[in-house]
């Protein structure tokens, strides 16, 4: 007989990843920071509501920002409704602003969002710290993926 479920294990927060930035950047080096969210957009990032494909940081007057991340307006919400892109706030000590501020003016390094999830009941977001592919990288990384794939298709066969 099938097991029932519980309530908890029902309704789990999503986990949002950014496969994209991963894909076209090196990832160097990767940092934990809060999220300020206004309203009903917890409930959507809870949902999964969440497209970080475009979104990026930068650090504007000391204070580090993440932009361009689109979060789905909540569509129980009646009053208030944010904007979707609007420019969004990231917490994090000051020391740990000021190592990113300097990194990512070095040549080729770009500050990422690589993904979004729940940490005892408040939103965490992923910063990475990349340097930019080239196109044969990507290929190379292809061209991996797909012999790892048809070597596990060869050893289910026999």
């Amino acid at each position: 007989m099938a097991k029932k479920k519980s309530a908890d294990e029902k309704k789990r927060p999503a986990t949002i990843n950014n496969r994209r930035a991963r894909f076209d950047y090196e990832i160097v080096e990767t940092f934990e920071a809060g999220l300020v969210l206004v309203g009903s957009e917890v409930k959507s990032v809870f949902l999964g509501r969440v497209n970080l494909t475009d979104s990026y940081c930068k650090v504007i007057n000391e204070e580090l920002w993440m932009l361009n991340a689109d979060i789905e307006p909540y569509t129980h919400s009646s009053h208030f409704l944010p904007e979707r892109r609007r420019d969004r706030k990231l917490l994090m000590h000051r020391k740990e602003i000021n190592t990113l501020e300097r990194k990512s003016l070095e040549k080729g390094l770009s500050l990422l969002v690589l993904g979004m999830y729940f940490k005892n009941g408040k939103v965490k977001v992923t910063v990475g710290l990349g340097r930019g592919k080239k196109e044969y990288d990507k290929r190379t990384q292809i061209k991996d993926k797909e012999t790892r794939l048809e070597k596990g298709r060869m050893r289910n066969i026999r």
